[in-house]
């Protein structure tokens, strides 16, 4: 199930990402609260735009951050027997390609006994940066991530443990906590909740936590950020959001702290597509924007046999 991130910015959404170890992962239309055969988007806001291309069956293919008139970076997804072999992320720097930080991604992927992955990184001025490689078990969960580069070897591991009706992954880098997620569900009067409690550490000590509670048709309930007390060894809501929907759309999110309560309206403008995307997005009382302009690929059109026709 797709989690509803309406209001997630789409600047932040592979930086996100990118913040711990990650298996290699391809991206679909869906990835991006978009519904359909949708060709392209391209993202328009205050501080920035950004465009997103799909092929036909939806799978990211390029993606183009552009900050400025001369200054744009571009990223290329390929893909063989569905799985994603390479991507080329090139930067631009008044309009010329800077070699030194554009770079090459190159996957190989190997499924005896177990699925692995092997990722090598490399500069477009043929440098080597970094190579992972991606160890699965027999489950075809990652248990294993390798990764090396100048600085040394690096080993990331993931352990997965099952209580009752939640599991909980736990990340280790070099044998120390890095962060755990722990799923488990929710019953309600209207429907089995999704509760992520995310908890990261540093140095094996706990810092921060999210907790983010989701409907049973995946759209998010709340959101809450805890930081550690180290003297009351526990941790401290510091933020809660909660999200209001109307007819299924985001209409309003409400923060409270301790001290305070904060209300932000949500205000979309849908295309007139089949399968509707929202093509703007306004929200009050700041009144910050992001618009979507969206093309898409022609739909197919059934044809029917008559009941004379040869078969």
């Amino acid at each position: 199930m797709i989690k509803d991130y309406t209001i997630l910015s789409f600047f932040l959404f592979f930086l996100n990402l990118s913040l711990y170890p990650q298996e290699v992962r391809i991206f679909h239309v869906g990835d991006f609260d978009l519904n359909g055969k949708v060709k392209s988007c391209l993202v328009i806001t205050d501080y920035g735009r950004e465009s997103f291309e799909f092929n036909e069956e939806g799978v990211l293919k390029r993606t183009v951050t552009q900050y400025n008139d001369s200054d744009q970076d571009i990223t290329y997804y390929k893909y063989d027997g569905g799985e994603l072999v390479e991507k080329r992320m090139e930067s631009y720097k008044n309009n010329t390609l800077d070699a030194s930080t554009s770079m090459a991604n190159f996957y190989t992927i190997d499924t005896v006994p177990q699925r692995k992955v092997l990722e090598k990184i490399v500069s477009y001025d043929k440098q080597f940066l970094e190579q992972q490689v991606y160890q699965y078990n027999e489950e075809g969960k990652l248990v294993r991530i390798i990764t090396s580069n100048a600085e040394g070897v690096d080993e990331t591991t993931f352990e997965y443990t099952p209580y009752k009706n939640e599991i909980t992954v736990s990340t280790f880098t070099n044998g120390i906590l890095e962060k755990s997620v722990r799923t488990s569900e929710r019953k309600t009067k209207k429907g089995v909740q999704e509760v992520i409690l995310t908890k990261e550490y540093i140095d094996g000590e706990p810092n921060r936590a999210t907790e983010e509670v989701f409907s049973p048709n995946g759209k998010l309930v709340t959101s809450e950020d805890f930081l550690y007390n180290v003297a009351e060894k526990e941790f401290i809501s510091q933020e809660k959001r909660f999200y209001h929907y109307s007819d299924g759309v985001l209409d309003k999110v409400v923060t409270k702290t301790v001290t305070t309560e904060a209300v932000e309206e949500y205000i979309f403008q849908f295309d007139n597509h089949q399968e509707k995307n929202w093509v703007k997005q306004i929200i009050t009382p700041n009144n910050t924007y992001i618009t979507r302009v969206i093309t898409y690929y022609p739909e197919k059109e059934e044809t029917q046999q008559g009941p004379n026709d040869k078969k």
